[in-house]
């Protein structure tokens, strides 16, 4: 080892707004320029050496969010271990008389920090945000500071989950998410976590007394005065409305003793408020300017959303009016990267959840990244933000830091309008009545006009239910479905109620169903979906969520769990378009179908309008309405299932019509011979964007010679981009069901890319993407 200069960051006294969500004027993203090597590369004597700034020479540059390992698209045993980031920078004489940060949005999962070879913090979790001081530690003279950060993700029991050989998720590693560098005057606005103070800290929005005619907001800012002397605080505050028109501005002054710190309150009334709902997610923003003895020294911004929210025995009342919520659960995992994902990718999760049809997504089993919060509050998706936990409950070490992780994750998350309710039991686990007890006080002292979760009857405000648990129904307790669909399928034989139940083999039976697994058992992991969700609407709950959005990894079996609706490069199966259906915002019509012979025996088409005409060649076969039986009788829109059996190649044409009228349309033809490859990226709302660590998934969907994807193809596809970008693991991945899909991972330079594809004896395809 020697010591090595990695690269001199000089961290400038600069200004800046951050654009979305915000959190402080002067905090700078910190994502490049990092060295990261890992454990068993090095020997564990060198660990002292590295404190020091000295570092192998072959450690790794990387860019944050960064994973520790990439692995295989199926993974058990992703690596567990000990691994190293360093980061040098400088900073100027003008920084000397502020105070300095850096948080990182979160670390996998013990993480021990070093500044100039000095320990300065160990956080004990790798799903929540954790603040390092830096004040007094660094030098401010032009010599080089360094950052080491030491992260452990190997099995923990104070932070749990259980052991990843017998968990049903990976857990993953590294920085993955955001680091920032922060740099406040004196006397500045704190960070809510970092505050470290009950119901305080940074900026806490809440609304009250919410109509059609007004709504208050009150604002209390959190103001620390680390000089010895007394300042006299203001802070300016505005609101402008969803199209940025200034609708309110006020103001309120406190006077804050020298090392001492304060809140200082304000609450105006909005006239004739935007209200905030999953249909229509309109969103304000507060900015609080902070003045001491007249001089500003930071600013806040803030989105926020005016809505009510109440849960009863009765339902769910949103801004007054009776709401169900069709949601889901979501595992924050990508193929090969495992949780480092960019803000946008995130993003573009949120968006499909919300394209697929639904309104409400459960975090299991773990808090999101803050980008995914920030998507659902823009695209209204109610969110169960959960504590970490899955069938694992520790000694006393571990309840005071799941106490810790459940007063994070509010004061982190308080302020989203997207919020439903916080999930702060471990789920699947026992707990003792003292923990539960516990767990509702920290709700009410953080946010005691908000909803505690858990999947105890008796211990929380909301009682959430799994239905493979389910043995009757007690209807004076508010009801949560929190998962369904999948488990009752795969273990229990829940499914005696379909005709065709016992004609099939357990592999068919169940909804654990790969994408290209064939038209049979696609439908049948749809026929399952609809008959638990058709079942929940016969409860008195108030919101459901499926098991699960995504196929994803997990420690105890060496397969993927396949019991998405889209597998985990984003794709969707046939149950994704029945729940695509069963909303109201978009007209829908999908045959679920290949039509090969041989293998189709009847025509399903999911649509939410009142009558399906299905055509063969151009012959009609039918006018039906939808199905009425048991799987379907409480279903907004059940699906229309026509006879007819496929003997012959041809055509297939459904067209949908409400009120006579013709609203949609969809074809389906049986696919001929591979001809060609059509490639495409999954935009999925965001565009790809430089200087993020972006992820972009890429499709190349081999064709016959009219277009149509050929669900049998299994060969390789070679892929290749020229440009600043490049494929994570697999260049030359097989298609599944017709599809080859790549993970391209976008590089620092906008511009144009242009990404190749070519498989045996088919011809090249060109796709010219955009980096924005």
């Amino acid at each position: 080892m020697k010591k090595k200069i990695i690269q001199l960051i000089p961290i400038l006294s600069v200004v800046f707004f951050i654009s979305c969500k915000g959190e402080s004027v002067s905090e700078q993203l910190w994502n490049d320029d990092w060295r990261f090597i890992r454990a068993d590369s090095i020997i564990e004597a060198q660990e002292q050496q590295l404190i020091e700034g000295y570092f192998p020479e072959r450690a790794d540059f990387v860019s944050l969010p960064h994973t520790s390992r990439v692995e295989p698209l199926t993974v058990n045993d992703q690596w567990q271990g000990t691994c190293y980031y360093v980061k040098t920078f400088t900073l100027e004489k003008s920084s000397k008389n502020k105070l300095s940060f850096i948080r990182f949005d979160a670390a996998m999962n013990v993480a021990d920090v070093w500044v100039n070879g000095t320990h300065l913090c160990r956080h004990l979790g790798g799903y929540l945000p954790f603040t390092v001081d830096l004040t007094g530690k660094v030098y401010y003279d032009g010599r080089e500071n360094t950052v080491l950060v030491r992260l452990d993700n190997r099995d923990n029991k104070t932070t749990g989950p259980k052991p990843l050989v017998i968990l049903d998720f990976n857990t993953y590693g590294g920085i993955y998410r955001n680091v920032w560098f922060i740099e406040k005057e004196p006397v500045y606005i704190t960070n809510a976590v970092a505050a470290s103070k009950p119901a305080s800290g940074g900026l806490l929005i809440k609304t009250s007394g919410v109509s059609s005619t007004s709504a208050d907001v009150s604002m209390q800012v959190h103001v620390v005065n680390t000089t010895s002397g007394i300042q006299n605080t203001k802070v300016l505050v505005t609101i402008t409305d969803p199209q940025g028109k200034i609708v309110s501005k006020t103001s309120a002054e406190k006077t804050v003793q020298g090392k001492s710190d304060a809140e200082i309150a304000a609450t105006v009334t909005l006239k004739s408020p935007k209200l905030w709902s999953p249909d229509s997610p309109s969103l304000y923003r507060l900015s609080v300017k902070l003045l001491a003895d007249g001089k500003l020294v930071d600013n806040v911004n803030e989105r926020f959303g005016v809505r009510d929210i109440k849960i009863d025995a009765g339902g769910l009342y949103l801004n007054g009016e009776k709401t169900f919520l069709r949601g889901v659960n979501r595992h924050q995992e990508y193929p090969y990267v495992g949780y480092a994902l960019s803000n946008e990718a995130n993003r573009r999760d949120a968006y499909k959840i919300k394209e697929a049809g639904f309104d409400y997504v459960r975090t299991s089993h773990y808090p999101p990244s803050p980008a995914f919060l920030d998507a659902c509050d823009e695209l209204g998706i109610m969110v169960l933000d959960a504590i970490l936990g899955w069938q694992y409950f520790g000694d006393d070490a571990f309840r005071r830091n799941a106490y810790q992780t459940a007063q994070d994750m509010i004061r982190r998350d308080r302020n989203h309008p997207c919020i439903l309710a916080w999930e702060l039991s471990i789920n699947e686990t026992w707990m003792p009545t003292e923990f539960m007890e516990e767990m509702n006080r920290i709700k009410e002292q953080e946010a005691p006009e908000s909803y505690a979760a858990g999947w105890q009857k008796n211990g929380y405000d909301v009682y959430i239910e799994a239905r493979q648990h389910r043995h009757g129904i007690d209807k004076s307790k508010p009801l949560l479905v929190s998962e369904y669909g999948d488990w009752e399928y795969y273990a229990q034989n829940a499914g005696f109620n379909q005709d065709n139940w016992n004609n099939l083999l357990a592999d068919e039976r169940n909804s654990r169903q790969p994408r290209g697994t064939g038209e049979k058992r696609l439908l049948q992991q749809a026929t399952n979906i609809q008959e638990a969700h058709n079942d929940n609407l016969s409860t008195h709950a108030f919101a459901d969520s499926y098991w699960v959005m995504f196929d994803y990894n997990r420690g105890y079996a060496d397969d993927l769990e396949f019991s998405g609706i889209m597998d985990i490069f984003r794709l969707p199966k046939f149950s994704y378009y029945f729940f695509h259906s069963q909303q109201e915002r978009v007209s829908e019509l999908f045959i679920a179908s290949y039509w090969q012979p041989g293998i189709s025996n009847e025509v399903r088409v999911y649509g939410n309008c009142e009558e399906v005409e299905l055509y063969l060649n151009g012959k009609l076969i039918e006018r039906r309405r939808p199905d009425a039986n048991i799987l379907s009788n409480n279903l907004p829109h059940p699906p229309f299932t026509f006879s007819a059996v496929c003997t012959t190649p041809g055509k297939l044409e459904a067209i949908g019509y409400t009120k006579g009228k013709e609203v949609s349309r969809h074809s389906v033809s049986t696919p001929g011979q591979p001809a060609s490859i059509w490639l495409r990226a999954d935009i999925s709302g965001t565009a790809p964007k430089a200087g993020t660590n972006d992820l972009l998934f890429i499709y190349a969907e081999v064709t016959d010679s009219e277009g149509n994807i050929i669900p049998d193809y299994t060969g390789a596809v070679s892929f290749s981009v020229l440009g600043d970008a490049s494929f994570v693991a697999e260049e030359t991945p097989t298609a599944e069901a017709g599809i080859a899909s790549a993970l391209l991972k976008i590089g620092k330079t906008r511009g144009e890319i242009t990404i190749k594809a070519s498989a045996q004896s088919i011809k090249e395809s060109i796709f010219k993407l955009q980096i924005l």
